[in-house]
């Protein structure tokens, strides 16, 4: 079942497994009030087993741009465009988020977006990248990375 997330209430539904829950959801929370605030977008997730085709598009991308395999099991993910980008973020239980920013237009910004919940380690696949610390009011501090995506998916 979708669930449409708040962030006036950080709620920790969906993602109870995960040892860093409370820090996960205001990441989730956080990336909420953005697309809100920016994009009048209601940031709306579903059950990783409802959202196989979200998390196997990021996994393809993960896989032929960078040759990562994540070993913690999603928990939750979410695909929408917002004007000409289309969006894909997939919650892991270790407490990382992944985002996929893909412009459709040819010539467009495409990414891949790490961000890692307070409290958590930096996974042993993602131990190439440097990470910048974000201070937050939803979710402390998020350290985040990224790579720039060179080819077509």
């Amino acid at each position: 079942m979708s669930y449409a997330v708040d962030f006036s209430t950080v709620s920790t539904v969906g993602l109870e497994s995960s040892p860093v829950a409370p820090a996960l959801a205001g990441l989730r929370a956080n990336e909420a009030r953005y697309f809100k605030n920016k994009y009048d977008h209601v940031f709306t997730v579903e059950p990783a087993a409802d959202a196989e085709s979200t998390i196997g598009w990021v996994s393809r991308i993960l896989e032929e741009e960078r040759g990562i395999m994540i070993g913690s099991r999603p928990l939750e993910a979410t695909a929408f465009q917002v004007e000409n980008i289309k969006m894909a973020y997939v919650f892991y239980e270790s407490g990382l988020s992944i985002n996929v920013m893909y412009t459709v237009d040819d010539g467009g910004k495409r990414a891949v977006g790490f961000k890692l919940s307070d409290g958590m380690d930096v996974p042993d696949e993602l131990s190439s990248f440097k990470f910048a610390r974000q201070k937050s009011k939803l979710a402390g501090t998020i350290r985040g990375s990224y790579f720039v995506i060179k080819g077509e998916h």
